[in-house]
């Protein structure tokens, strides 16, 4: 599981013209799911997300979290996260999970992050074309892959 996660001062999710969801302060997080991801997977990269401090304090230090702020969170399913570039000009999405495997995955993804915010949590639609608009507040922005976490 790859995310591409952004500290933002507002984020949207547009579909086919309407506002799918919006926030003012928090996090835009870009998720690809890959075959080999798990629930083991979700519940480690949720609770890191989460608990990461990547928010000023009044020393302006990056010293507090989202939830610590009371910020909020949209999450944006996107396979072409897990792109391979290797060989030729065309990227490959191989190593991406196929619909009936990532949209469980993303949203039980989504429920950790509610349950770990006490919040409801912004979404896009998975595998609709979607316009995200936001403003990277810093700029901040934070890539994880569960892949290459510690196991300790």
């Amino acid at each position: 599981m790859r995310a591409v996660i952004q500290r933002v001062s507002q984020g949207s999710v547009t579909i086919e013209g309407k506002i799918k969801s919006s926030i003012g302060k928090g996090l835009m997080i870009l998720l690809g799911i890959e075959n080999a991801d798990t629930q083991e997977d979700i519940d480690w990269l949720a609770k890191k997300i989460v608990q990461m401090r990547i928010f000023s304090d009044a020393e302006d230090k990056m010293n507090l979290s989202v939830k610590d702020v009371g910020g909020d969170i949209i999450v944006v399913s996107q396979f072409t996260l897990h792109a391979q570039t290797k060989k030729g000009n065309r990227p490959s999405f191989i190593r991406a999970a196929r619909p009936e495997t990532a949209i469980p995955l993303y949203q039980s993804f989504v429920d950790s992050l509610e349950q770990l915010l006490e919040k409801k949590i912004g979404t896009g639609e998975f595998g609709a074309m979607m316009d995200v608009a936001l403003v990277n507040d810093g700029p901040v922005t934070i890539v994880m892959d569960t892949k290459d976490r510690e196991n300790h």
